[in-house]
């Protein structure tokens, strides 16, 4: 019997469990580099193989081989067969360079055609963004007598229009408005008063050994930056607004991008959502602000487009009652805003300065704003009669961010100069961190929901463990900027600070955390 790989018959035979027969060489090697049968294709290996003993075989000479000129003849029959093979290999060979260069050709045209396309989307986007900004509002007040104007994408009448210094009329914050943000701060006060700190909350020896668990891509290329990031606590999902014009929601426990929120012509320097995440807001430094509604289908649609401001909205901040929110702008005004009818309540400008503002926060409790100029001013605000009760000097340059304490006594800011801390019962700083050089700004600055723990975000992230205003804040952890740019724009805590969101002025999303902490929050 001959072999079943070589065909010729076997000096060492061997069997194997499906009964065929092998040159024991031959099949060895065939197991050990793809372990199974040959034939068959069945799982195959050497304890399969039974060897046969045979009597010793005596190969007869071949005939050719029994003269010289025998031997010539065979051995012209053998070079005979090579040429022609390596004959056909070369055919093939020409053959696959032609078809090689052809594709190659192909992909080629295919991507400078993908290209013509999307700049041509792109010039097509622009010149829309352009032809609303430029449509004359004598489109929009033109309407027959008696008739209502279109006002925020809502019906509004006439006479709301403008006041007799030119401006437009504002409703103002009535006093059943005022009485709920009262009761609500009431309510939070004596919450705060009995509440304490989780304990699931992370230890300080785990933030000490935080490291970057992931990394998603979730802006464009062409345009990278995340300059806002937001997250929904009890749903995990995180927001950020990107430098490419869109707003993307991300559910962190399975990866996934669940919405980009595009409508936007420029970038979208900050996101927040709402209540229970069906709602997010969004401002742009197209001077509008967005509110989005989620939908049954998972995407989230436009409800409101909000164009009360004359320059870039640098902020956006909600209340607590989750049924209003503030924005504020660089044209130097703040406004407060219904989320339900998307109307503007309040329109708050500082006659004593005409800095652009560039970031705002709702202290815990609702009744405090504080909001951060373009001119190194920190301003704190009485929400129920728009008043200036309070403003704090020091910083050098933009006040990039700020944030409150949970526990309603700190404020942190963030700015040029690194970050300064207030107490908010003394109205005075009494801590600042200057962790940077003096070309390095502060970008981020977020207190977690127990107000256990301060971050910081600048050409590296930094946290920092909370005390008290005579005790020392220590530095536990310092996290690199992976992005390689330098710039971290935005860092927010998740629940229980078991992690960290950071966007720097790269596309990615970046993920801080303890290793292994990660799966057992997702279960």
């Amino acid at each position: 019997m001959n072999c079943s790989i070589s065909g010729e018959v076997p000096d060492e035979p061997v069997v194997s469990k499906s009964g065929l027969l092998f040159e024991k060489r031959l099949i060895e090697c065939h197991i050990s580099d793809y372990g199974k049968c040959p034939v068959t294709g069945e799982t195959l290996t050497m304890e399969d193989l039974v060897p046969i003993k045979t009597s010793k075989i005596v190969k007869p000479r071949p005939v050719q081989a029994a003269s010289i000129p025998g031997m010539l003849g065979m051995f012209q029959i053998e070079w005979d067969g090579l040429m022609l093979s390596n004959f056909a290999l070369e055919k093939q060979l020409h053959t696959a360079r032609e078809e090689l260069s052809h594709a190659l050709y192909q992909h080629d045209a295919a991507c400078r055609v993908i290209a013509r396309l999307k700049k041509e989307r792109d010039e097509a986007r622009s010149l829309l963004a352009q032809a609303e900004r430029q449509i004359p509002m004598s489109t929009f007040t033109a309407v027959p007598e008696n008739g209502s104007t279109l006002s925020n994408g809502k019906r509004a009448s006439e006479d709301e229009e403008l006041g007799p210094d030119g401006k437009k009329l504002r409703p103002g914050i009535s006093s059943k408005i005022i009485e709920e943000l009262t009761d609500c701060n009431a309510a939070l006060s004596q919450q705060r008063k009995r509440r304490q700190i989780s304990s699931s909350l992370a230890l300080v020896d785990a933030v000490e050994r935080y490291t970057q668990l992931y990394s998603y891509p979730l802006h464009r290329t062409n345009k990278p930056g995340i300059l806002s990031v937001d997250i929904h606590n009890s749903k995990d999902i995180i927001a950020t607004g990107g430098v490419d014009t869109n707003a993307v929601l991300f559910d962190r426990t399975s990866g996934e991008i669940l919405s980009t929120l595009s409508g936007h012509s420029k970038k979208v320097t900050s996101v927040r959502f709402v209540a229970d995440g069906e709602l997010v807001v969004t401002g742009s430094a197209d001077k509008t602000v967005r509110v989005w509604q989620g939908s049954d289908s998972g995407n989230y649609d436009c409800r409101h487009v909000l164009k009360d401001h004359t320059a870039e909205v640098q902020a956006v901040t909600v209340h607590a009652t989750n049924n209003y929110f503030v924005t504020a702008s660089l044209d130097s005004t703040w406004c407060f805003y219904d989320i339900a009818s998307g109307a503007c309540l309040a329109q708050v400008s500082d006659t004593t300065n005409s800095d652009g503002y560039t970031s705002a926060a709702f202290h815990p409790d609702g009744l405090i704003l504080g909001t951060g100029t373009s001119g190194a001013v920190v301003k704190i605000w009485d929400v129920k009669s728009q008043a200036n009760v309070a403003r704090f000097d020091g910083h050098i340059g933009a006040v990039n961010a700020i944030s409150f304490s949970e526990n309603g006594y700190f404020l942190a800011t963030a700015a040029q100069d690194g970050v300064k801390l207030w107490d908010l019962r003394k109205l005075k700083n009494f801590r600042t961190f200057s962790p940077y050089d003096e070309d390095t700004p502060t970008q981020s600055v977020d207190f977690d929901h127990s107000g256990s723990y301060l971050a910081i975000g600048g050409s590296d992230i930094r946290v920092y463990q909370v005390a008290n205003v005579k005790s020392e804040w220590n530095c536990i952890k310092v996290l690199p900027d992976l992005s390689g740019t330098g710039k971290v724009s935005s860092v927010k805590f998740g629940p229980d600070a078991k992690y960290l969101a950071v966007g720097s002025m790269d596309r990615n999303l970046r993920i801080f955390g303890l290793p292994g902490e990660d799966s057992v929050m997702e279960s």
